[in-house]
């Protein structure tokens, strides 16, 4: 069992165009061995760097950052849960041993385009970057569905800056709540709104309810943190889609029982620095029902409803012609390779991939960690049989089921047994510790494991996060919505001009 993640793979962004001033890498004559070159070091990027520890071929692993995240923790830094260390390991670190061999080379930059007719991939400054096999595994940013405009309204979560971002707007709406001494001012502060209820949502907002019901409630003296409203929205039917219905329902019990409040079926039209604008289809007295618009006021928003595939995936279909997804996702083959380019593997959040379990039934990978991984080893050894002139072997993805935690002592869980074609269905405590126990056993290296575990058990006790620390606001975002914004109608009158 592996935890439930909405991202696969760290993001790389595209452009369609090369720089002018491109500088191309000179291979020696004498190189024999094959280069692989593997964009993204996520969990499909880094599960492909490992297992080609072993083979015959020069590994170059390129990022544009110099860490490994595990994301299926990174609201629990945006929450001030945990420090980032905690659940990020640097890629030199987790691949030195095969560093140290002269088999692998680690790259920070950014890959802009892909130029499949050269065999290249362009870096930031126009180094082009030669490669015999590549391995696409960029994975996904935020989508505001045409509404980009939201965005520095509503951060979504998918990097280490973006959970910094989102602690400090939700530690700082209390701060401004407790400088603000007007109520009807006051309760937009106290106000926060998460937009999607799946698995990032839903455990956005049970934490936060948290924080505002124990872990702030004796700290201030001008506000009661536990009067905090926690609003969560979805515009589907009910929390958790992709869990069964009685599961969903049971997620939202405990949502609720934390203190937090669930609008399913909300579908937002709106974002603006002083509130969210919703549409909510409500019963009316003879019966029937109507679309009723709503406007909530709150000054945070976090926006957990909608990924989007990396721009790379644009790129590679202007140099290959590849079918992209809705969601720009690159269409592979069974074998996770781009049609009539049978070197370029896409895998993870980027793939619009099929698990071919049953040849004649294939059926849609999720976007999870497990399939990111499962994609990058496969990708991995189909190059190795490759280079042995054997035929490639078609993606089969093993699902072991999915996890949402809620909060403390609350999650639910659903887990597909192997081989007995059965599954398991459980919520509450019990849940939440095999949550707990998984997460912890895939995490990187021992002294993040320890490290978590004590601070777990520390908040488990006290409810107490002592990872709330954060720049100054004002000199990060001087005039974003962080900043007091006085009503004008009730500012005070300028003193009168000296005559």
């Amino acid at each position: 069992m592996q935890p439930h993640d909405r991202s696969a793979s760290s993001a790389s962004s595209a452009s369609s165009a090369s720089p002018s001033s491109a500088r191309t890498e000179v291979r020696p004559a004498s190189a024999q061995r094959q280069r692989v070159v593997i964009i993204g070091c996520g969990f499909g990027g880094l599960e492909a760097a490992k297992a080609l520890e072993h083979a015959d071929v020069d590994v170059v692993v390129v990022d544009r950052t110099n860490h490994h995240l595990f994301q299926p923790l990174l609201y629990q830094v945006a929450t001030a849960g945990l420090p980032a260390p905690a659940i990020a390991a640097p890629i030199r670190h987790v691949l030195r041993k095969q560093i140290a061999k002269g088999h692998l080379t680690v790259l920070m930059g950014e890959v802009t385009s892909i130029d499949t007719a050269s065999s290249c991939i362009v870096l930031d400054g126009g180094e082009h970057l030669h490669y015999d096999q590549l391995i696409v595994a960029a994975g996904a940013t935020h989508s505001y569905f045409g509404r980009d405009d939201w965005a520095k309204y509503a951060p979504g979560l998918k990097t280490l800056g973006d959970a910094f971002t989102i602690r400090r707007r939700v530690l700082t709406a209390f701060e401004q709540a407790e400088r603000e001494t007007d109520p009807t001012r006051r309760e937009p502060w106290l106000t926060f709104a998460v937009v999607g209820a799946g698995p990032t949502g839903v455990e956005m907002a049970g934490t936060m309810a948290e924080i505002a019901q124990h872990t702030l409630s004796t700290e201030f003296r001008r506000i009661d943190s536990r009067m905090a409203r926690i609003i969560l929205l979805e515009g589907a039917p009910r929390v958790l889609g992709a869990f069964t219905e009685d599961l969903s329902q049971r997620a939202q019990e405990q949502l609720e029982g934390l203190g937090a409040e669930v609008l399913p079926g909300a579908k937002v039209t709106n974002i603006t620095a002083f509130g969210i604008h919703y549409d909510l289809n409500e019963a009316q007295a003879d019966g029937s029902s109507k679309v009723v618009s709503h406007f909530l006021p709150t000054r945070t928003v976090i926006w957990a409803a909608g990924v989007a595939a990396s721009p790379l995936g644009k790129s590679l279909a202007k140099s290959t012609g590849c079918e992209l997804d809705r969601a720009g996702r690159v269409v592979v083959q069974p074998d996770l390779t781009i049609p009539g380019h049978p070197n370029i593997h896409v895998v993870g959040d980027l793939a619009s991939a099929r698990s071919y379990l049953d040849p004649q039934h294939p059926t849609a990978v999720p976007g999870v960690s497990p399939g990111a991984k499962q994609m990058g080893r496969k990708a991995a050894f189909n190059i190795m049989r490759r280079m042995k002139g054997q035929e490639p072997q078609a993606f089969r993805y093993f699902d072991y089921g999915s996890l949402a935690t809620i909060g403390k002592r609350a999650a639910v869980a659903m887990i597909d047994l192997p081989y007995i074609n059965k599954r398991v269905k459980f919520s509450g405590f019990s849940a939440w510790l095999f949550w707990l126990f998984v997460h912890v056993y895939f995490l990187i290296g021992f002294r993040n494991r320890m490290v978590v575990l004590m601070d777990w058990a520390w908040a488990y006790f006290t409810s107490q996060r002592h990872a709330r620390v954060f720049p100054d606001p004002h000199a990060l975002e001087p005039n974003a919505v962080l900043v007091r914004v006085q009503d004008v109608a009730n500012a005070p009158k300028p003193p009168p001009a000296a005559s």
